[in-house]
């Protein structure tokens, strides 16, 4: 059940930060993450799937999203530094565009590493709404940067980011809402679920709105495939915690030790592909269901799709958005890329 932050109206910024309209300073976090029963029900159909999956939201609790800022860090592991190096050459551009007075609405926030050099540059923000599913995670990001930036409103909210949530109101000070939605996670969903993340992003800014996105570009495999599957193990580690949390979670008896990580170019689609694949044949219990696996039996945790420049036009198309404009290093690996909402979508 989706527990929404309905009709929340913040009406004034004082040097605390966020006040409400009875003058008190709000606490917390808006919490609309997915509870045991849902990630239960996830799993369970995932698995009965002809090719086993597990959503790749579920491998962010606390160890993944500690586990996945490892990687960010990997010398592999091109996106994170390359996308610091475009938004470090044209974050002024990027500001000018958003424009003064926006709301910062973050989708997956994790450790908010790249939000600092966007708020440097932005001409009175509104507003920082960081969103993502880890609370643990979540509340330590959004706590230091309310320490970092404390005339800027910061507001999180847990929340699986594919599934409604609501942005409360910072009106006066609020001209436009800016959806900012950096690394390459766009490129996790297949195209028509993309779509569909797209265009709940254009419906929650709205018209006059923006997008700002992280997206992957093309490349040579031999680039992509160590960035997926590292020489120290970290991806492995981060892949294979899901098995650790459905056990502590779930209470299902996966051996970690009977399952291997899996990583591959996938050219026909355009994705890296990462999957867990069984040592054996054998049989695994979850919340009294059983569930059978094959030797060499995968469940598919995550894929991460590349885009040539006219391929994402296409899909922010579907979506209602326009791409307005695209910043990229000068080995086009990665771009950033600003997103306007098609007059009268919305």
């Amino acid at each position: 059940m989706i527990r929404k932050d309905d009709n929340v109206q913040l009406d004034e910024i004082s040097e605390e930060g966020l006040v409400s309209e009875d003058g008190v300073v709000p606490g917390g976090v808006t919490d609309v993450s997915p509870d045991r029963d849902e990630f239960l029900a996830d799993v369970l159909a995932g698995l009965k799937n002809p090719q086993k999956s597990v959503p790749a939201k579920y491998l962010y609790d606390r160890k993944g999203s500690r586990l996945f800022d490892r990687i960010c860090g990997l010398d592999e592991y091109y996106p994170t530094r390359t996308e610091i190096e475009i938004m470090q050459d044209y974050v002024h551009e990027m500001a000018d565009v958003l424009g003064r007075g926006c709301v910062i609405v973050e989708y997956g926030s994790g450790s908010s590493t790249k939000t600092p050099i966007l708020l440097d540059a932005l001409e009175s923000p509104a507003a920082y709404v960081p969103v993502d599913i880890c609370m643990e995670h979540l509340t330590e990001a959004a706590e230091e940067l309310s320490r970092d930036y404390p005339g800027i409103a910061v507001h999180p909210i847990c929340a699986d980011f594919t599934q409604d949530f609501d942005v409360p109101s910072f009106a006066p000070h609020e001209r436009r809402r800016v959806a900012y939605f950096p690394g390459s996670t766009i490129g996790n969903f297949p195209p028509a679920k993309a779509v569909a993340c797209l265009q709940s992003m254009a419906d929650l800014v709205g018209p006059g709105g923006g997008v700002l996105i992280g997206v992957d570009l093309k490349k040579d495999p031999a680039i992509l495939e160590p960035a997926y599957d590292d020489c120290e193990g970290v991806t492995r580690d981060f892949t294979m915690n899901l098995l650790t949390r459905m056990n502590r979670e779930l209470g299902s008896d996966f051996r970690p030790d009977a399952f291997r990580f899996k990583s591959f170019w996938n050219e026909t689609d355009g994705r890296i592909e990462m999957h867990i694949e069984s040592c054996c044949e054998q049989t695994v219990r979850i919340n009294g269901c059983v569930t059978s696996f094959k030797e060499s039996e995968t469940i598919h945790t995550e894929s991460s799709h590349k885009f040539s420049l006219s391929q994402f036009a296409e899909i922010a198309a579907s979506a209602n958005l326009n791409v307005d404009r695209v910043w990229s290093d000068d080995k086009n690996l990665f771009s950033v890329q600003y997103l306007t909402v098609v007059n009268g979508s919305c």
